[in-house]
């Protein structure tokens, strides 16, 4: 039987954690944006109508307590932290070795690889290590001819398994430690659930290993099929272009099979693609096809790429000149602006001539220039070789071409030294992770490791601001009895199941909202549920707790579900289809090993 509704203000909070949900699952809202409607409405409501606990007014002003919470300035300092590693390129040498080890056995080094890619995350966030790997892996299967798609998806995935293995190894982990502590769990250390996830992390990784490869696509990437995205470009027609005065029919045939999207004159609205439409002088026509066919289609109509006010004009011998592809990371200076807005062409000397975006493909109803970029967005670009080069060694952009150089500064020894210092001393116990991490982000400040750009740059507005609401959202859930709700909703649910089996339940149901909504959402509402679970259970709370710690690191079935999964699925060209084919059964894989390992190591009744 069902527990009798609760007070309306728990009543009122659930309802908005479902909103929370709705609107995280959602593309089209921005996730800065929802985060803060959700904590805005949560202080409204609470300061209109006030709720009193034990005999006194719980005050709306302790919904913000999220920003001076610990765990988000551990997370925070961390996140600058990883990018004073990316930008001296600290990680380059394990880069190096994995280079030099896939042509005595390709099969060895994949397997190393993994293995690196999960150690590494569990002490650095996985957005460097990924950042790494991407360039060299894709350089790897160009070289060898192989498939880069069956090797960046099993890395990413590796990353989010490493991310499980420690408290600082995913923000996820920081949030749900620092709740269970407030609800009165003892402290954990860093390594106090390493070893479960390390050996979950064993069964992962021999499924990343030798399964997942066959589930994915063999997309291969060489120097002459060239990358396996396709890109939307605008070619604007001139005087002398073969397109001007001819009919729309007449230029589908000089396209040689490349989609028109769309066609422009002026400033006026789109045109319908009419086959007898006959083009002018000045004409936009928006094109959606392979890196270098769209460069053929640029000299089989006599036309020039446009990128807005400035045209790919190709001043240098064409020998010189290169195409690559530059990924939009989440601490790119390129997510949230626009190409003109960041100053693109003059920056980094290379001209934008096409943009990948996963889902609907961009329009060309905008310049290029003016396009909003986001996570996971890929932009074609032409430039010297030299000039890549540059920017390659400088580690300024993530570029995806032929080539493995990796960044790598002089100042490289200093950023892991200090990366070691954070961890070893929080390691031991010396200080809490919050304040070595923020001490290292100032040695990483002093030594020139890092730069207040680019601390301004790695410290993202969308993950602070989902962390804070996400904290007041859990607290109103506690205060109001509203997790205690949930926690009886799940007992009856799960009546006749004993606490093993409730076990694999909790991280079933974490690992769904994880994917579909928001892995933070999901700790923070799942680990208060889960402790008054295992109260009403006469059970102790740890396993409970650590199973929505591993539910919420789960972020395999889909690609919205982790920033990194967005990066992959950029450079590997993979759809939507590849993330659920090859996730599911990995979630459902780790979810039956978690169950087991917790359960034997708690004792817990099956």
């Amino acid at each position: 039987m069902f527990p009798a509704l609760p007070n309306q203000h728990a009543l009122f909070v659930l309802i908005l954690a479902v909103v929370a949900l709705l609107l995280f699952s959602n593309e089209r809202v921005a996730i800065e944006t929802a985060a803060l409607f959700i904590l805005v409405t949560l202080v409204l409501y609470f300061g209109i109508h006030p709720f009193t606990v034990h005999g006194h007014i719980f005050s709306a002003l302790r919904l913000f307590s999220g920003f001076s919470n610990p765990a988000l300035i551990a997370v925070v300092a961390l996140m600058a932290v990883g990018a004073g590693v990316v930008n001296t390129g600290g990680l380059e040498p394990i880069g190096r070795v994995l280079a030099r080890l896939w042509p005595i056995s390709p099969r060895l080094a994949t397997l190393v690889m993994l293995v690196c890619a999960a150690f590494l995350s569990a002490f650095v966030n996985n957005t460097p290590v990924v950042i790494l790997l991407l360039p060299l892996l894709s350089g790897i299967a160009t070289r060898t001819q192989g498939s880069a798609s069956r090797l960046l998806m099993p890395m990413g995935f590796a990353t989010l398994m490493g991310g499980m293995g420690t408290t600082i190894g995913t923000s996820t982990n920081l949030i749900v430690m620092s709740l269970a502590q407030q609800q009165g769990l003892a402290p954990m250390s860093m390594f106090s659930f390493s070893a479960f996830a390390a050996e979950a992390s064993v069964v992962g990784i021999a499924y990343l290993w030798l399964v997942m490869p066959h589930l994915l696509p063999a997309t291969t990437r060489t120097v002459t099929t060239g990358s396996p995205r396709t890109f939307s470009a605008r070619l604007q027609i001139l005087d002398t272009s073969l397109a001007a005065g001819k009919s729309l029919a007449e230029v589908r045939s000089l396209l040689a099979g490349a989609r028109l999207l769309s066609v422009f004159r002026g400033d006026g609205p789109e045109l319908a693609l009419l086959p007898d439409l006959i083009l002018r002088t000045g004409d936009i026509l928006v094109i959606h096809d392979k890196p270098d066919r769209i460069k053929e289609h640029e000299g089989a109509l006599g036309a020039i790429l446009s990128a807005g006010e400035s045209q790919a004009t190709v001043e240098k011998p064409k020998e010189d000149r290169q195409l690559a592809e530059v990924v939009v990371t989440p601490t790119s200076r390129l997510a949230g602006d626009t190409l003109a807005g960041s100053f693109f062409e003059v920056r980094y000397g290379l001209t934008p001539i096409g943009l990948y975006r996963r889902g609907t493909p961009y329009s060309g109803a905008q310049a290029l220039d003016e396009v909003v970029l986001t996570a996971g967005d890929v932009v074609l670009v032409d430039g010297p070789r030299s000039q890549l080069d540059v920017i390659r060694r400088s580690g300024r952009l993530l570029l995806l071409d032929a080539t493995t150089n990796l960044p790598r500064n002089h100042k490289a020894p200093y950023a892991l030294t200090i990366v070691g210092l954070v961890v070893l001393t929080a390691a031991l116990n010396l200080v809490p992770i919050t304040i070595s991490a923020v001490v290292g982000v100032l040695l990483m400040l002093i030594t020139g490791c890092l730069t207040w750009a680019d601390f301004a740059q790695a410290v993202r507005a969308d993950v602070i601001l989902i962390i804070v609401a996400s904290l007041a959202l859990s607290l109103a859930l506690t205060v109001t009895g509203g997790s205690s709700y949930l926690a009886a909703i799940l007992h009856v649910l799960g009546h006749g199941l004993k606490p093993a089996l409730m076990i694999g339940l909790i991280i079933l149901l974490t690992a769904l909202l994880a994917n579909t909504a928001s892995h933070v959402v999901a700790a923070v509402i799942g680990t208060p549920v889960a402790i008054d679970l295992a109260h009403s259970l006469h059970v102790v709370p740890t396993p409970f707790v650590l199973a929505v710690l591993f539910g919420a690191n789960l972020c395999f079935a889909t690609p919205m579900s982790f920033q990194t999964n967005l990066l992959v699925m950029a450079a590997g060209g993979y759809r939507f289809q590849d993330f659920v084919r090859t996730g599911v059964p990995l979630v459902l894989l780790l979810t039956a090993t978690l169950t087991v390992i917790l359960a034997a190591h708690y004792h817990l009744v099956w």
